[in-house]
């Protein structure tokens, strides 16, 4: 069993992969697959923000909120595209969003 998985782009994975990580680089487009495979094999995943946004709603949802393994969100090293605010989606999706 892999500790920690990093999914995003290579330039990010540089640093995880100096910490210890083992590093999936694929193309956003197929982060999705990525995280599946991800979820069966590690302790942690770390999934870049920019490869998030290319995952279902649900499934995103299903990882995040999951004890085992636990996933997080992280931004790509040159912060071009932060995670969403997952906070104000979920206030959203239950109509109970505050101004």
């Amino acid at each position: 069993m892999q500790e920690v998985v990093f999914i995003g782009d290579e330039l990010t994975a540089t640093g995880f992969r100096l910490a210890g990580a083992t590093a999936v680089i694929v193309p956003p487009e197929e982060a999705a697959g990525a995280l599946r495979s991800a979820l069966e094999e590690a302790s942690l995943v770390l999934l870049a923000a920019s490869h998030a946004r290319r995952v279902s709603a649900s499934e995103l949802n299903a990882a995040l909120t999951s004890t085992h393994p636990i996933t997080v969100l992280v931004d790509d090293i040159l912060e071009r595209e932060p995670p969403p605010d997952m906070d104000r989606l979920m206030h959203r999706a239950l109509g109970v969003e505050v101004s």
